[in-house]
């Protein structure tokens, strides 16, 4: 499939999805939503891809959603129907938290809105010194549409996720640090290179335990301790029964590297 609003490449187990509307700061639109699920879909669904990493072209990760788009998605709402723009971004997150691949995004400029309900969805966030960040949907006078409410409270916790939700207010990279949202700030001109040495290392690893991990997280998050032992331990006897079970401790004692084969 050919793509007019992302860019799309696969290189060494790594797949990468660049927002790329740099003229209008990757203003998320309905076609780019469409396009970013069907690369999601296409890297999930490729077995040579085991990692999945969401950037943006030139100065901004994504400013949110187009305000032309948030107009017509007013006329779907007040007849009671469905906006295209609003399953687009739902549809993504519920994706990326159902792959069993890592997902990481490279947060190189402002992310706000839309953009940083994308950033939210990720399972690991690394920002750009220049990166700011700001759920600025009550300025519009709407709530998060992409899940947003589900994702920031998992990772900021509920009353931080409610300030920044409630006041719309715009954070810097350091801040987003402090309070738990990204994994690691680094220098904008080592944006890429940081993110694509953290993707090739999960690529280079046992992938099924490493998608196995993302999913018992997933699941078992809202589980009590009784509820998620049994869900663990049939996961442990799976795993345990793989090639790179094998692989590992053997690959130990020869001194040598292991070769995983997701098996």
């Amino acid at each position: 499939m050919s793509f007019k609003e992302i860019l799309y490449s696969v290189e060494d187990g790594v797949a990468t999805i660049m927002l790329n509307r740099p003229q209008r700061l990757n203003a998320f639109t309905m076609p780019m939503g469409g396009e970013t699920r069907e690369a999601i879909l296409q890297a999930k669904d490729d077995p040579q891809v085991k990692v999945v990493v969401l950037t943006g072209a030139g100065r901004a990760f994504s400013a949110g959603a187009a305000v032309k788009d948030l107009l017509e998605s007013r006329k779907y709402f007040a007849r009671g129907e469905k906006s295209e723009l609003l399953p687009s971004v739902i549809n993504i997150t519920g994706i990326v938290k159902n792959m069993g691949k890592p997902f990481i995004t490279a947060i190189n400029g402002p992310c706000v809105g839309a953009g940083m309900e994308l950033a939210s969805m990720s399972d690991l966030r690394i920002a750009s010194d220049r990166a700011k960040f700001g759920m600025a949907f009550v300025r519009m006078g709407m709530i998060p549409a992409g899940g947003g409410l589900y994702s920031l409270p998992r990772i900021v916790g509920l009353a931080k996720a409610l300030e920044l939700v409630w006041t719309g207010k715009i954070i810097d990279a350091q801040e987003a640090l402090r309070i738990g949202y990204v994994n690691q700030v680094v220098p904008h001109d080592e944006l890429i290179p940081a993110t694509r040495e953290l993707a090739l290392q999960l690529a280079r690893g046992p992938s099924l335990a490493i998608g196995m991990m993302k999913g018992l997280a997933q699941r078992c998050l809202d589980f009590t301790w009784a509820e998620a032992m049994p869900v663990y331990e049939e996961a442990l006897l799976k795993i345990g029964a793989s090639e790179d079970a094998y692989e590992g401790p053997k690959a130990f004692l020869e001194k040598r590297e292991p070769l995983f084969k997701g098996k």
